[in-house]
């Protein structure tokens, strides 16, 4: 069992572990949109509900306004990277880490930028046609 002073939590060893095997798997196969797919799908169906759902939701949702994203995993998030590989967006379910939300994040590739603060990430409980209308924007604009 990891101590107080041991670094990271299991959740976090798993989520190290999953990203070297993503690695591993990206240097095996090659980073071709047909690996990243599968990769992402199989992510996808391992995830219990809600997550599951909310996962398919976000999935559709990239597919539809930025199908020009390259489906991966990234730390065994479902994800989506630019033509250069860098993450974009990015779905961490709330089971991952035994939290109360979902999390949609962005990262570093995302366009995102206004001004001298903007947002990175945000809570996901549900999809309503709202919600999904801000979402499609957020990754619409993130995604350039």
């Amino acid at each position: 069992m990891a101590g107080k002073n041991d670094g990271l939590s299991v959740e976090e060893r798993e989520a190290v572990k999953n990203r070297a095997a993503e690695l591993r798997a990206e240097a095996k196969a090659g980073k071709t949109r047909e690996a990243g797919e599968k990769a992402l799908r199989e992510a996808v169906d391992a995830l219990p509900e809600p997550d599951k759902s909310l996962a398919e939701g976000f999935v559709r949702i990239v597919g539809e306004v930025a199908p020009h994203l390259v489906p991966k995993t990234w730390y065994g998030f479902p994800s989506y990277a630019d033509a250069n590989g860098k993450i974009v967006v990015f779905f961490k379910p709330a089971s991952k880490f035994d939290s109360r939300y979902a999390t949609l994040g962005f990262e570093e590739a995302a366009q995102l930028d206004d001004g001298a603060l903007w947002v990175t990430s945000f809570a996901l409980l549900e999809l309503t046609p709202e919600v999904e209308e801000r979402i499609a924007a957020h990754i619409r604009k993130a995604a350039g």
